[in-house]
């Protein structure tokens, strides 16, 4: 078992950096803490992406979200995608380096998926010992983000928050604690959404996102595509009184809106942070 960080980077509130607003965030200087982007829109590529994010990261700390690592494959790990990765990571020398706790194809085919793992011990061996190799090749701790899910599996053995702490003991990765995946996922498969929370260490998480779902009738789909709900914004609330002021970021990736609209989100969370931790701001949501 190795031990994570004692502390991981705090970066107060950001936004993802999407190409709709490249000129805005350039022009200026935005108000918000830090962006993250999407790993693999900047690896194997040049021009224009990869100099506006050496841009932006003269002045901002910058976080690297990637979605096809596919930790928890059966398949063996790309070591081109690891090079490419190590590359990009030495170059923006990222605050946060992280990506999903899923698989994401299966004999060299994706599936353009995150797709959940069972929750075996089987499984928490096999992912534990890939996040090690790849934090060995890169040289620092990543974070694992937890999905949202819509199936589960008969075969699991424990809840998922059980085994996202377990990989996190396990292995000294870090959790990306997504807030509206919780939720979403929770409601989706009728699990309490705090009791989730509540089980997840406080040391591990070194971040944590806010986004929009979207309802799909008789199930919840995170879609990334509106504001936050009132649901959400209360469930962040109770993970700001549990782990304290993690850096927290919004996300948006469909219909995306003006850049205004993301950074009033972010400040919403500083705001929900304030009033949680020091008893003044605004007050979240009921």
């Amino acid at each position: 078992m190795r031990d994570a960080p004692s502390a991981w980077p705090s970066l107060g509130f950001g936004v993802g950096l999407r190409s709709e607003h490249y000129d805005l965030v350039l022009s200026g200087r935005p108000d918000v803490d830090w962006f993250e982007v999407v790993t693999e829109n900047f690896m194997d590529t040049g021009g224009r992406p990869l100099d506006v994010l050496e841009r932006v990261r003269r002045d901002h700390p910058v976080a690297l979200h990637g979605v096809a690592l596919s930790i928890g494959s059966v398949d063996p790990l790309s070591e081109r995608y690891l090079e490419n990765l190590r590359a990009l990571v030495d170059r923006i020398e990222p605050a946060l380096v992280t990506d999903h706790l899923c698989w994401t194809g299966v004999d060299g085919r994706s599936l353009y998926d995150l797709l959940p793992v069972p929750y075996t011990d089987e499984a928490l061996a096999h992912v534990g010992a890939r996040v090690e190799l790849v934090q060995e090749r890169l040289g620092r701790p990543i974070l694992l983000e937890n999905p949202s899910t819509y199936i589960e599996y008969h075969a699991s053995e424990m809840p998922e928050w059980e085994f996202l702490a377990a990989l996190a003991g396990r292995s000294g990765c870090g959790i990306l604690l997504d807030v509206n995946n919780v939720f979403v996922t929770c409601s989706n498969h009728g699990h309490g959404p705090a009791r989730y929370i509540d089980a997840i260490p406080r040391a591990a998480v070194g971040q944590i996102h806010l986004g929009g779902f979207s309802e799909r009738g008789t199930y919840l789909f995170d879609t990334h595509s509106r504001a936050v709900s009132r649901e959400v914004w209360a469930l962040y609330a109770h993970a700001v009184r549990r782990f304290g002021a993690v850096s927290t970021l919004v996300e948006w990736d469909a219909d995306v809106p003006e850049f205004e609209v993301l950074c009033a989100e972010a400040e919403r969370a500083r705001a929900i942070t304030s009033e949680v931790l020091h008893g003044h701001g605004a007050a979240a949501p009921a």
